[in-house]
């Protein structure tokens, strides 16, 4: 099942390419910006966690205890929590870098782009919008509009991209969609 993934994502990566080369006059991304890891809930289906598991088990002992400890951490900060969304920085990543980059899930390889929500009839951005990142140039906070002339038509909700033509060629079951630290408190 995870080779049919890992199929599949080689795919993906190759579509993801040619949105990043499309909307490139309106995404600043660059190695070393982790405004994407920094908050959120990271929403993962279970073929997802278990591919990303894969990438755990491979980091050297030094990372996997960084993760670790990011990882209890994040766990007792959720106990105290009282509030509805628990959000948090990315407990792999390690010096504003993923520590398990390849094995990252779809939200994370979609990080940056905008994409065309069909279920809320509106277009994403990324958060990053808000700190005169990526689309800022082409973004009215005030208003909530923005002006570009490219239509964005694709939707990366993952449910939407584990649920694609795409994805149905490679025949693997996703699995429920949960936040990452629901998955990792389950290990």
């Amino acid at each position: 099942m995870l080779t049919r993934y890992e199929n599949f994502l080689q795919e993906f990566d190759k579509v993801l390419s040619d949105l990043f080369k499309q909307q490139s006059k309106y995404v600043k991304c660059k190695k070393g910006c982790s405004l994407c890891c920094e908050i959120g809930d990271y929403p993962f289906s279970y073929i997802e966690f278990s591919y990303l598991t894969r990438g755990y088990i491979n980091l050297p002992p030094d990372k996997k205890s960084i993760v670790q400890q990011n990882i209890k951490k994040l766990v007792k900060q959720k106990k105290e929590f009282n509030g509805e969304r628990f959000e948090h920085r990315c407990p792999f990543l390690i010096n504003n870098e993923c520590s398990v980059y390849s094995y990252r899930g779809i939200v994370c390889r979609t990080f940056g782009l905008g994409y065309y929500d069909d279920t809320k009839d509106c277009v994403k951005l990324p958060e990053c919008v808000h700190s005169g990142l990526n689309y800022s140039e082409f973004y009215d906070s005030k208003s909530g509009t923005l002006s570009i002339d490219d239509v964005i038509n694709i939707n990366l909700r993952i449910d939407r991209v584990l649920n694609s033509r795409l994805a149905q060629v490679y025949n693997f079951e996703c699995g429920d969609i949960r936040p990452m630290l629901e998955w990792l408190e389950q290990k």
